[in-house]
């Protein structure tokens, strides 16, 4: 049947999907019941053998101690310190009493990795403690009549801090794609929020630079009628100033570098260059000075791809000047919608802007004052 391959794939991952559901005491003993299930069924020399001390047939201890190195593997990650201890316990009990290996063995490498990987705290203590036990054990293996040579200790010993090693470089990894994923996550709040902030000043802004052009035009034809109305013109200006002071406070910083990394995502090729010392306060110059590079990014990766761009801002005692300089054509002459819109914006202002080729070239750019005008 043609359906018959996707039909069971659908399955397995629904299987894998609730497997991964499970508490990680669940799936932990699952795992550690299988290999103690394999260590009876495989037969005897499939695991491993240290110390090469072979002197007694299987018993009723030794599959204690066979249990002993498969079982404590149903905490290697809730209590990774404690499954160590006991599985090395049992190993060595194992290996020293003399009884032919089994695939359980192969639970220590499990645990060695699993504290590496999961062990939250004291972990250098615990590597120390671990190989001080390793040095005492092969002491009393060799006494007991091993025929094992120092080179043969010392490579197993590598060998299980190999499994060690690798749990931590694990754990390591997780470790930093967790800050990566916090940090990401951290950048999207950020652009969420600047993205509110610029919404809040393009509304607000707008009306209430009307009402307050409005009410200025109103005054001078009523003459000394209006006088009433220059209250709402001041009204208006002081709820301009304080929503630019509110627009500081959600304007997060360093977003002219976040913006360029953006233009480079895309293949373009972009110089940044920010000059002076940037004000505590800059409200709505700074976030129109952000959308007219924005603009230049946005023409130099349609009409230009793949050619120079320079981004220059200049922050000034009373003025903020930001130029985007793109080598070859954009194919957008000064006229385009985004840069009319744009040119009104920084005239509402008390700004000016240009969109002019030059040198070959074509260049963005915008002046725009810091302090309040008109």
């Amino acid at each position: 049947m043609p359906d018959e391959g996707p039909r069971r794939l659908r399955v397995v991952l629904r299987l894998l999907a609730r497997w991964r559901a499970l508490d990680e005491l669940w799936r932990d003993g699952a795992c550690a019941m299988l290999l103690a299930m394999a260590a009876a069924l495989v037969p005897a020399g499939s695991g491993i053998q240290w110390g090469g001390v072979l002197s007694r047939e299987p018993d009723a201890l030794a599959v204690v101690l066979a249990l002993g190195q498969s079982l404590p593997l149903a905490v290697r990650r809730r209590w990774p310190a404690s499954g160590l201890v006991a599985i090395a316990g049992a190993f060595c009990g194992y290996q020293m009493m003399g009884y032919p290996s089994t695939i359980g063995s192969v639970g220590l490498l499990i645990a060695l990795y699993s504290v590496g990987a999961y062990q939250g705290r004291a972990r250098r203590g615990l590597a120390v403690a671990a190989t001080l036990a390793y040095a005492l054990a092969s002491v009393a293996m060799h006494r007991l009549g091993s025929l094992e040579r120092p080179f043969d200790y010392v490579t197993f010993y590598l060998l299980l801090a190999a499994c060690w090693g690798n749990g931590a470089l694990v754990r390591a990894w997780r470790a930093g794609e967790a800050e990566r994923q916090r940090h990401a996550a951290a950048q999207e709040v950020a652009a969420e929020r600047a993205r509110i902030a610029r919404e809040l000043h393009d509304v607000v802004t707008h009306h209430v630079t009307a009402m307050v052009v409005q009410a200025d035009a109103a005054q001078i034809a009523l003459g000394e009628r209006g006088n009433g109305l220059a209250v709402i013109s001041g009204t208006g200006r002081r709820a301009l100033s304080e929503l630019r002071h509110l627009l500081d406070v959600l304007h997060p910083p360093g977003e002219w570098t976040e913006l360029v990394a953006r233009a480079r995502l895309s293949g373009q090729p972009v110089e940044l260059t920010v000059a002076g010392e940037r004000p505590r306060e800059t409200g709505g110059p700074e976030l129109a000075a952000y959308r007219v590079v924005q603009e230049g990014l946005t023409n130099a990766v349609k009409h230009a791809p793949g050619r120079r761009t320079v981004v220059t801002v200049h922050y000034g005692r009373e003025d903020i000047d930001v130029s985007v300089t793109t080598d070859g054509p954009t194919g957008v002459a000064g006229g385009g919608r985004g840069i009319e819109g744009l040119r009104q914006r920084v005239g509402l202002l008390g700004g000016e802007l240009s969109a002019t080729p030059e040198s070959g070239g074509f260049v963005l750019r915008a002046r725009l004052p810091l302090r309040e005008t008109g």
